[in-house]
């Protein structure tokens, strides 16, 4: 049996994939404030034109250049790992692999992108990024991949974040990050929210508006934003993580994954490793896939599919997708990278055509998964990944009662070394079932009202 199924280097994907291409109806296009398609140009002050015409692209392959390969090397190909040990103690008859992205540098899947990211904004002659994060894995993550490429990086982290994490901002501080709680006294979005709401405890939406202002007010023209998830150049950055997967199962002789899972909060981490396989699934593939978000921010499972901003100041574009609503303010829970308002257009396509099955599930669910999973692998997970975790119990258990051998195959995005607070107000029995109530949702509808109508399209073929 192989516990730990590795793919060599000369094997890398040197390609990643885009569902642009094969998607059967594409997600509805991005609109500027008059309501109409923006245009590429429109873009060109926060992100440089060559990330922009990733964006764009309907191209299914996109070459990988070589000297982001040379710096993936340090981390990728990561490992696909077969969960032996929670197979035994669940006594399921489910095979259960995973794909371990907390192998990189700063311990999660969101180098994939960052690396990109970076690289593509220095060629383009720009000198410093800007950023939001909320839980500091995209923060670490970015200022890595600018100290490597010679960037740099300024990161508003959501307070609560901020507060709860301390040692995510060290870890950009090492990297030569500059990190500031958001909303911050450093920009008028962030100075706006402060005085209405001088106690918040912050939101991506908030942090967002933050970095884009800064990127769009620097005088130079030599500062760009960067977005950890949601946007389609993120997601293609990503699909490293599925391409290896593919290789690695075929490598083995196992068959194409019964079930695919991952948590999702912006979409990045999910669409990685299941992008690729739900090309399978549109090409007569019979895999379930399913994205998993927490029931205290349930975007994909509650929310409407409505055009909306990215941020809560409005600075950015509008994107059809599942939201909560742009001024969204989430819950404290400890997951902090899933508590964002609005999904991936392309992850809301899918789940609008039903490609994608969504589930949410409470966070004391998720942290006993967690403390299975430590119990039983040995690994201590992020919050985030806890959310996967469970809902692969869920389905391994469901194989049991079923009598039926399943292959499921999850994302484990990343380690929980800089998250142990949450586990600390777990297991003090601070943590209790929490889902968001049904007048935070009316508000939901309040704020979209005013925004055009997205109209769902949708094969019918799933």
């Amino acid at each position: 049996m192989n516990r730990k199924i590795l793919l060599d280097e000369k094997n890398i994907p040197r390609q990643w994939y885009n569902l642009a291409a094969d998607l059967p109806n594409p997600p509805l296009p991005p609109l500027g404030p008059d309501g109409k398609p923006i245009s590429p140009d429109m873009l060109a002050p926060v992100f440089p034109m060559n990330i922009i015409e990733q964006e764009v692209s309907t191209q299914r392959w996109i070459d990988i250049p070589e000297e982001i390969l040379d710096i993936l090397y340090r981390w990728r190909p990561a490992p696909l790992r077969r969960a032996v040990y929670l197979e035994r103690y669940l006594d399921t008859p489910a095979k259960i692999y995973y794909k371990d992205e907390s192998t990189s540098p700063p311990g999660s899947h969101k180098p994939n992108t960052a690396v990109a990211q970076a690289w593509y904004n220095k060629q383009f002659g720009i000198k410093r990024l800007t950023t939001e994060t909320g839980a500091g894995q995209w923060g670490s993550a970015l200022a890595f991949a600018c100290a490597l490429i010679g960037l740099e990086c300024k990161v508003f982290m959501v307070r609560i974040s901020f507060d709860q994490k301390p040692f995510r901002k060290l870890m950009m501080q090492v990297w030569g990050g500059n990190c500031v709680a958001s909303p911050s006294t450093e920009t008028q979005s962030g100075r706006a929210i402060l005085e209405k709401y001088p106690d918040t405890p912050g939101s991506l939406g908030i942090a967002i508006s933050e970095a884009v202002e800064q990127a769009v007010n620097d005088p130079s023209g030599t500062t760009r934003y960067s977005l950890g998830s949601v946007l389609n150049h993120v997601m293609l950055h990503q699909t490293i993580i599925g391409l290896e997967a593919k290789a690695q199962l075929r490598s083995i002789g196992e068959k194409t994954p019964d079930i695919v899972i991952g948590c999702a909060g912006g979409g990045s981490n999910f669409a990685g490793l299941a992008f690729p396989f739900t090309a399978d699934k549109i090409n007569g593939a019979e895999i379930e896939i399913i994205p998993v978000e927490p029931s205290a921010c349930p975007t994909l499972t509650r929310a409407p599919f409505a055009y909306d901003h990215g941020d809560t100041a409005c600075m950015t574009p509008l994107l059809a997708m599942f939201s909560l609503g742009h001024d969204f303010v989430p819950p404290p829970i400890h997951a902090g990278g899933l508590r964002y308002h609005g999904m991936a257009p392309l992850v809301s396509q899918c789940c609008v055509e039903g490609l994608h099955k969504p589930r949410a599930i409470d966070q004391v669910e998720c942290y006993e998964a967690a403390l299975t999973w430590a119990r039983t692998e040995g690994f201590i997970c992020a919050p985030e990944t806890s959310h996967a975790i469970a809902a692969t119990i869920q389905e391994a258990k469901k194989a049991k009662e079923e009598g039926k051998e399943k292959t499921i195959l999850f994302s484990y995005s990343g380690h929980g070394l800089m998250d142990l607070s949450g586990y600390d107000a777990f297991m003090s029995g601070k943590l209790t079932p929490y889902s968001l109530p049904d007048e935070m949702l009316e508000k939901t509808e309040a704020c979209l009202k005013t925004h055009p109508q997205a109209p769902i399209r949708k094969s019918g073929k799933w």
